[in-house]
């Protein structure tokens, strides 16, 4: 199971109001106690912050905000006396404006091998004042942006502050090898690659009038999904290799159908990719079914183990998606405007979401703050958000801001116990207050009790390395299937269902079942 840490909201040592590199050890026996395999960190790279640390200005350093390497080191260390391996993020498809290359780059002339390191273009129009094409931004507005005095355009698939490098030169693959290099040579575990399905853009970047979107879409196009990003990641794969320990590297890439996902996941390419139609499907037996159903069919085929997801730092916390009416993705965030979710129906059907997560054959990625039950921050006022697709939209999209609000530790404390002030550099609510990891600490029937329990049963029967079958489903809303050992029923309706003959190992409700599961919840029976 690989846990993800967000830097900037997991844990501050200093209490500037921002997550860092030491908060992060401090809590590592914590993520040991819950039963974590791996942990994968977001960017904690030299950055302007302009989008969280995904606009990376030095590869090869850790931004003042989050210490130093020599905490980034400490950090590692214990982390592998603990048994828990560490998954770095990557971010290849573009830099910040601020990296040196890109300096470099406006500085130069069209046509000079530092502009050719990223997508520069001539504009349309008689004075090239249209951008090159018509492409949009995953953020919002045109894709391309002209710096100020100078004739030509740069791309940036993302912000503005985000020019996207040109992965057909070869200057630019030399310089993420070497950057491979660097974090493997200090000994980290793996990679996560960010837009992986991003780096290689059609050649003669044609029109196309699709839209963009953060979470659904982002597919389909001439700027993703090309062909030839699969030779990058066997060059990638190959350089891993070199190294002792199992190293790894998995693939954020939002492509559609599932085959085209596991072309990533080929024996020769990356060992892991997300699975993001499982993170997208609603609180529905047959759509969660026939997701695991491909999900596992196409894995299959290239002989990769599937990945389980259902929250990240890009989308609407679970816990609040299944609070809605219509549980669905709502890539656009929620906010005061829209629906708000049913915060303890939403609570309930992710305890009992959980089971099923936890039961299927692959690998599982939580999120920090699930295994605590945290909602959605679904009524953030404007005035503290700070991610540049709030802004790039005019405020139409909320953003994903609500998802990155910082833990809580402890009920009582400033900060919730974030940090040793009360500065926190995103709003919490006061409902955080009672979802605190030290109330539950002392709770044996709490999210992060379940959690823990799930997790050892997960590991003590096998279901990671397991095989799945379906069983015969009891009504249309029911799933009921077996890995080894182990028979999970998920009620997703309602109305309570008989409980079949069985021990039971762990349970979403804390009420005695006395025969029968209620609704929008499951159970773990053994036998």
């Amino acid at each position: 199971m690989i846990y993800q840490i967000y830097p900037r909201s997991f844990a501050d040592s200093n209490g500037d109001g921002i997550g860092d590199l030491p908060g992060i050890t401090a809590k590592l026996e914590y993520l040991s106690k819950l039963g974590v395999d791996a942990i994968w960190l977001s960017p904690f790279y030299r950055s302007p912050q302009a989008d969280a640390g995904y606009d990376v200005a030095d590869y090869r350093d850790v931004d003042p905000i989050f210490g130093e390497l020599a905490d980034f080191d400490s950090m590692l260390e214990k982390a592998h006396a603990l048994g828990i391996r560490v998954i770095v993020d990557l971010v290849p498809n573009h830099s910040s404006d601020e990296h040196a290359w890109f300096q470099a780059a406006l500085k130069s002339p069209a046509g000079s091998p530092e502009r050719a390191r990223y997508i520069f273009r001539d504009g349309r129009g008689a004075e090239g004042e249209l951008p090159p094409n018509n492409w949009q931004s995953v953020f919002g507005g045109d894709a391309w942006t002209r710096p100020e005095g100078q004739r030509q355009w740069y791309l940036h698939l993302f912000d503005s502050k985000q020019p996207d490098f040109d992965w057909r030169n070869p200057e630019v693959l030399d310089e993420f090898e070497d950057v491979l290099r660097f974090w493997l040579d200090r000994g980290v575990d793996g990679f996560r690659v960010d837009v992986a399905h991003g780096m290689i853009k059609q050649k003669g970047l044609p029109d196309w009038d699709g839209s963009q979107a953060m979470v659904e879409g982002g597919n389909v196009g001439p700027m993703w999904d090309q062909d030839e990003l699969h030779d990058i990641y066997r060059a990638w794969r190959k350089l891993l290799d070199e190294y002792d320990g199992d190293r790894m590297m998995v693939a954020e890439a939002w492509v559609k159908p599932q085959a085209r996902l596991a072309r990533y996941i080929r024996h020769d390419e990356m060992q892991q990719a997300f699975n993001f139609d499982y993170l997208l499907a609603r609180w529905d037996a047959n759509e969660l079914k026939e997701v695991i159903d491909d999900s596992l069919a196409q894995s299959a085929q290239v002989g990769a183990p599937t990945t389980w997801v259902m929250s990240n730092h890009d989308g609407v916390r679970h816990t609040s998606r299944f609070g809605l009416s219509q549980p669905g993705a709502r890539p656009k965030g929620i906010n005061a405007a829209a629906e708000q979710p049913d915060e303890a129906l939403g609570l309930r059907r992710a305890r009992a979401a959980i089971h099923l997560t936890l039961a299927l054959p692959g690998s599982a990625y939580l999120y920090q703050g699930e295994e605590l039950g945290l909602p959605e921050h679904t009524t953030m006022e404007d005035r503290f958000r700070q991610d540049p697709a709030f802004f790039r939209t005019d405020g139409h999209e909320v953003g994903r801001d609500g998802c990155r609000v910082p833990l809580p530790w402890i009920a009582g404390a400033p900060s919730y116990g974030f940090g040793p002030s009360e500065a926190s550099w995103l709003p919490q609510p006061e409902s955080f207050a009672r979802y605190a990891a030290d109330l539950q600490e002392r709770d044996a029937e709490s999210t992060l009790s379940l959690y823990r329990r799930l997790l050892g049963l997960r590991r003590e029967y096998g279901l990671g390395e397991g095989e799945l079958e379906w069983l015969q489903s009891p009504r249309k809303d029911v799933l009921k299937l077996r890995n080894g050992a182990v028979t999970v029923l998920l009620n997703l309706g309602d109305e309570p269902i008989a409980l079949p003959a069985g021990k039971p190992l762990a349970q979403s409700v804390a009420q005695p079942l006395e025969g029968e599961l209620p609704g929008n919840a499951a159970v773990w029976l053994l036998g």
